[in-house]
C-alpha cells in the first residue's frame, strides 16, 4: 500500500485542532493543537498507545464526537478548500459517506444488530444518491462481491451475528465505500482479528485503495500495521503530535524517544528477548505534567525538557523533542 502522493493536491488539511473532554468540574483539551495534510491518494498513518487522542482526532474531522461530552474547541478542518467546523449539520451529512466515510474498529457494535448488512450497505447509497431501493440494494451485493464476501447475494441477506468477524469487517468497508468517498478513516480497522484475517483484510484495503484512488487515514496503535500500508506516518502521545515523517524515514532513523520506544517494543521473529514495555502509561488528560508530556517515562528526560518542545520542520520530518 506503500505509495508516494507528493505531487497530488491536499484533500484534508487540519490546523491546530483542539478537542476538549468535560469532566465532573473542568474540562481537558485530548486533542492539542493537532496538524496535518493529506494528500488526493495519500495513505497517511496514525499511531500511539490506547488513550492518546487518535479516535477523537477521526471522530473531529467527520464531527461525530459524542455530544455533551466531547467537543471541538478551536481549529480549521478543510476538506477540498471547505472548513468542516464551521459548516451546519445538514452540510456535514452531505459530507460523511459520500466525501469522509469512516470504518470503526468493533464492528458487531459499529452495524445494527437488527438490520440485515445488505440492507445496511444500501442504506448509506439511499441517503446520498438518487435511485431506487432495488438499485441500491443490487449495488450493495455487488460491494459486497467486491471486498471478498462469498455467495453475497445470499450474505446480503444475513444478520451482523451470523457472519464472522472478518466478514463483519468486509461489511463495513464496503458500506464505507459505497458512495465512493475520496478519503477513508480506518479506526484499527485489524485489532479484533486474528493475524490471518488482518492480513486478508489489509491487502483488501491496499486494492481497493489502488482501484478507487481515495486517500486513506489508518489509525492504529501497532506500527507493524502501518510498516507495510503507509507512505507518512504520524505519531501521536498525550494529545499531540511528536514526530510526522515518512514510514521509510521514521523505520529506519526514529527522531523521538517515543517513537523509538514504540518500535523497540515490537515482538521480533527470532527473538528470544522478552517484550520491551514502555515504562508507565499514557497520562490522564485532567493531569498532563509540564513541559514535554512524555518526560516522566523517557529516557532522555533532562532539565531542557521541563519546556515543553515545539513541532518543529527539518529536513522534511516534523519533531517535538529538544534533543532530536
Amino acid at each position: 500500500m506503500i505509495e508516494t502522493a507528493s505531487e497530488s493536491p491536499v484533500l484534508l488539511d487540519v490546523r491546530d485542532l483542539r478537542v476538549v473532554v468535560a469532566g465532573a468540574s473542568s474540562e481537558a483539551t485530548v486533542v492539542d493543537g493537532v496538524s496535518f495534510a493529506i494528500r488526493a491518494g495519500e495513505v497517511v498513518g496514525l499511531v500511539g498507545e490506547s488513550g492518546c487522542g487518535k479516535s477523537l482526532t477521526a471522530l473531529a474531522i467527520l464531527k461525530i464526537l459524542p455530544e455533551g461530552v466531547a467537543r471541538i474547541a478551536a481549529g480549521r478542518v478543510e476538506f477540498r478548500g471547505r472548513d468542516l467546523v464551521s459548516i451546519g449539520e445538514r452540510d456535514m451529512r452531505a459530507v460523511r459517506g459520500a466525501g469522509i466515510a469512516m470504518v470503526f474498529q468493533e464492528p458487531l457494535s459499529a452495524l445494527n444488530p437488527v438490520m440485515r448488512v445488505g440492507d445496511q450497505v444500501a442504506e448509506g447509497i439511499l441517503a446520498h444518491e438518487r435511485v431506487s431501493r432495488a438499485a441500491a440494494r443490487a449495488r450493495a451485493v455487488d460491494w459486497l462481491r467486491r471486498v471478498g464476501i462469498p455467495s453475497p447475494e445470499s450474505r446480503a441477506r444475513a444478520y451482523p451475528h451470523e457472519l464472522s468477524g472478518g466478514m463483519r469487517q468486509r461489511v463495513l468497508i464496503a458500506s464505507a465505500l459505497a458512495c465512493r468517498p475520496s478519503l477513508l478513516l480506518l479506526d484499527e480497522p485489524t485489532t479484533a482479528l486474528d493475524v490471518t484475517v488482518q492480513a486478508q483484510v489489509l491487502e483488501l484495503l491496499d486494492r481497493l485503495r489502488a482501484e478507487l484512488g481515495i486517500a486513506i487515514l489508518l489509525i492504529t496503535h501497532d506500527l507493524g500495521v502501518v510498516a507495510g500500508s503507509a507512505s507518512r506516518v504520524l505519531v501521536m502521545y498525550a494529545g499531540r503530535i511528536v514526530e510526522d515523517s515518512t514510514a521509510r524515514d521514521l523505520f529506519r532513523e526514529p527522531k523521538h524517544p517515543y517513537t523509538r520506544a514504540l518500535l523497540d517494543a515490537r515482538p521480533r521473529v527470532g527473538e528470544r528477548r522478552g517484550l520491551r514495555a514502555i515504562p508507565g502509561s499514557v497520562p490522564d488528560p485532567f493531569a498532563f505534567p509540564s513541559g514535554c508530556r512524555f518526560r516522566p517515562r523517557c529516557p532522555l528526560a533532562a532539565e531542557p525538557c521541563a519546556v515543553e518542545p515545539a513541532l518543529l520542520e527539518k529536513d522534511g520530518r516534523r519533531v517535538a523533542c529538544h534533543f532530536a
